[in-house]
């Protein structure tokens, strides 16, 4: 009897942490929506919302057409795709390698874009689709290195953090030494680029990361499952049919691309892979895959903060600069923390 009411208890905390979990994601879809339509209704101009569905249902409408249509609309998608795509990668590298350190922006993906974009604008003269490209390559580049470098008889999350802090650190070295070497208008549109800004948007910036979130955001959601189990150690995860270095391969060749198209079109904004999926975490509560979840946080916290940069203050600040605010104290409380478990990075 005993054991009977304790199946039914485990069975009822289940389907109470699954409904949570559905509220949370219905909740978080729900305010995404709110903040993209809001982006594109309120401004230095506001427009009521009629008139904004009857531009994205590419009607004219004198005034709209142009602000809404060529202006904001290309911004908030492309705010949504970047941060649905930031927070995806993230949260999957943190759940890989059991460590709330491991994203892109810590261990060296982030900085690969931006060292091979900083070259291209100031050292090369390269054009926009030619510096995507380069950031592209050197992002997948760097991933590989990092990779190569921490596997020994596996991928020790641990390893991986260091080297890749390591690698980070030589590359916005030589991010420094680029901008030393900027002319003024070549600075200008490097520190652009570099600190994570949507300013002057247009839709060639966002179909190729919505192309990718379209194909590689699939990919990682169909190994959910494997990642789960992944958390409960390698060993483990073997033992339930996971082919675990299959599975680790897939996964960070799919998040580092999310990654890299993300940046190419947005700029590495700052720290969104690092906190969408602690957030998620938080409010969704255990149990159940953080990957949607975290997604959602992602494209909220950039579509807000996108906005709060540009209209919360008497001077415009990008996207990335918002977004640096309000991670660099949770790093530092993330450390903190860390260190006064007993714990290790």
């Amino acid at each position: 009897m005993q054991a009977g009411e304790a199946v039914r208890a485990v069975a009822r905390g289940r389907v109470r942490r699954a409904l949570r979990r559905r509220a949370v994601i219905v909740l978080l879809a729900v305010l995404v929506l709110l903040a993209f339509v809001g982006s594109l209704m309120y401004g230095q101009t506001n427009y009521p919302l009629a008139d904004v569905i009857r531009v994205v249902l590419d009607e004219k409408v004198p005034g709209a057409t142009f602000t809404v249509g060529r202006l904001r609309l290309p911004r908030a998608a492309l705010a949504a795709v970047a941060g649905f795509s930031f927070g995806l990668a993230g949260v999957t590298f943190q759940t890989m390698l059991r460590n709330p350190l491991a994203s892109p922006d810590v261990i060296g993906i982030s900085s690969g874009a931006s060292a091979a974009a900083a070259v291209a604008i100031v050292m090369l003269s390269l054009g926009e689709t030619q510096v995507s490209a380069l950031a592209i390559a050197a992002a997948l580049a760097v991933a590989l290195l990092v990779y190569t470098l921490a596997f020994k008889d596996g991928v020790v999350g641990t390893r991986l953090i260091l080297i890749g802090i390591g690698i980070a650190a030589m590359l916005d070295s030589v991010v420094a030494y680029v901008l030393s070497q900027a002319a003024e208008w070549d600075l200008q549109e490097a520190m652009r680029w570099l600190t994570g800004s949507l300013n002057g948007t247009t839709w060639d910036q966002t179909r190729p990361a919505a192309l990718a979130l379209a194909v590689l955001g699939p990919v990682l959601l169909s190994q959910a499952r494997n990642l789960s189990a992944m958390q409960l150690g390698d060993d483990t995860a073997a033992a339930l049919g996971v082919r675990v270095e299959r599975t680790r391969i897939t996964v960070i060749i799919a998040a580092v691309g999310l990654i890299a198209f993300a940046t190419a079109g947005a700029g590495p904004i700052a720290f969104v892979a690092f906190l969408s999926g602690p957030i998620a975490a938080r409010i969704t509560g255990p149990g159940g895959s953080l990957l949607v979840p975290a997604g959602l946080v992602g494209a909220l916290l950039v579509l807000v903060a996108d906005f709060t940069g540009q209209y919360a203050f008497d001077t415009r600040y990008p996207v990335g600069v918002v977004t640096g605010v309000l991670g660099a104290p949770y790093l530092v409380y993330l450390i903190i923390r860390t260190n006064r478990a007993g714990g290790s990075l």
